[in-house]
């Protein structure tokens, strides 16, 4: 695959589904803000399934209530922030749905609400993790807490049982964006030769923020295992504003849960927005300019 292809494969548009709930609402504020930050024009999406005819029909109101709020979002955001909106209302499954309008829109990031783990009572609190999963491009979870001033700090988990070098190019241009510092976490193992592993990867990551001119910090997890516990921890002590997660929620392999690692820290009680990676296999060109371009 070259480099031109990949280059034309995105439009510069993040994602936003909705239910119309205050964490979605929360999530097209953060996807908006962030949009303004990259250049990118915003597509708010809702799914009219089952849930959107319930709710229709205990407000007495038919599917045009849908497209209504829709456009009060575009009328408002494009007036507050200067930014293209789109809006798309479409009827199906949330699952297949999301990543039919990705492709469709060849989107670059989707910014996705969720209550956490408690509290499922809207439709993407229950299915955060089935969304990520399905996503061709990353996705950033986001709870109550607001955008602020962008991703001041960044948390970077380095694990043996992980691809991180995956993560790098936005850490790369998160980093650039708001003048971040990346905050290097490294899992501690009881191999030897696992720890020398992850050395080996921090300084693949690490030349290339070097050369790059990123400002970064190594810390080790202090014991062996519970590495997303201790990440989380990290981050609340740094006052950190993102966590780079690579996940692949479908996925387990022996001795390590990608579908544990992922909830923990997608819903992480400091709702700390985190952005999902799911690993892919299209080789070097893929990390050099997909989604970046």
């Amino acid at each position: 695959m070259s480099q031109t292809n990949q280059k034309k494969k995105y439009n510069n548009i993040i994602l936003i589904p909705t239910d119309f709930s205050e964490v979605c609402g929360n999530a097209i504020s953060h996807g908006v803000k962030l949009a303004r930050f990259l250049g990118y024009k915003v597509c708010i999406l809702h799914v009219i399934n089952n849930e959107t005819k319930a709710a229709l029909k205990k407000k007495n109101v038919g599917v045009d209530y849908v497209d209504w709020r829709l456009k009060e979002y575009k009328k408002y955001y494009e007036k507050k922030y200067g930014i293209v909106v789109e809006t798309m209302a479409v009827e199906g499954s949330i699952f297949s749905t999301i990543t039919e309008v990705i492709e469709l829109k060849k989107a670059n990031l989707m910014i996705l609400g969720t209550h956490g783990k408690k509290g499922l009572q809207h439709v993407f609190g229950s299915y955060a993790l089935k969304v990520v999963g399905e996503s061709p491009v990353p996705v950033v979870v986001v709870q109550k807490r607001s955008f602020r001033d962008g991703y001041q700090k960044i948390v970077f988990p380095v694990s043996n049982d992980l691809e991180p070098r995956q993560a790098v190019q936005w850490a790369k241009l998160m980093a650039k964006l708001f003048q971040s510092e990346i905050h290097l976490f490294l899992s501690r193992e009881k191999d030897s030769s696992l720890n020398n592993r992850i050395q080996i990867m921090t300084k693949q990551i690490t030349d290339i923020f070097d050369e790059e001119k990123i400002p970064y910090s190594i810390t080790f997890a202090e014991t062996p295992g519970h590495f997303a516990e201790q990440v989380i921890s990290h981050s609340v002590f740094n006052h950190s504003d993102l966590i780079l997660m690579i996940t692949r929620p479908n996925v387990d392999i022996p001795g390590f849960s990608l579908s544990a690692w992922s909830e923990r820290l997608m819903f992480n009680d400091a709702q700390i927005p985190v952005m999902c990676i799911n690993p892919v296999d299209y080789g070097y060109y893929y990390y050099e300019w997909a989604m970046l371009t």
